[in-house]
């Protein structure tokens, strides 16, 4: 999406940023709320307009969430809040990263 390729180039950043045209990945998993009419005017206000971003015309967002997935596709980790204020802490996924790593080591005896 445009939108990333200019974040990535804004913040020198090295790494992909994935995007969910649609929320469609966000609904699957039960994540994504839409926006009441009020803070729909609220975020215009502030020149966020959602359905630009999204690439539809909803103005559906989704929960702040965490998921460490393993490469079976198996959810290790996961950590996301309804209210979209609560936002997962680095740390925690860190910490839970390193946790798995360790329990993926013990098991292969690396």
């Amino acid at each position: 999406m445009p939108y990333n390729r200019e974040l990535i180039k804004e913040k020198n950043l090295t790494f992909d940023i994935l995007s969910d045209p649609g929320n469609k990945l966000g609904h699957s998993y039960g994540l994504v709320f839409t926006l009441p009419p009020d803070l729909r005017e609220v975020y215009l206000k502030f020149g966020i307009d959602l359905p630009l971003h999204n690439g539809d015309d909803s103005w559906a967002i989704p929960m702040p969430a965490v998921f460490i997935i393993d490469q079976e596709g198996i959810i290790r980790y996961a950590e996301y809040d309804p209210d979209y204020t609560v936002r997962p802490e680095p740390e925690d996924t860190i910490a839970a990263l390193k946790q798995l790593g360790e329990k993926t080591a013990e098991s292969t005896g690396d």
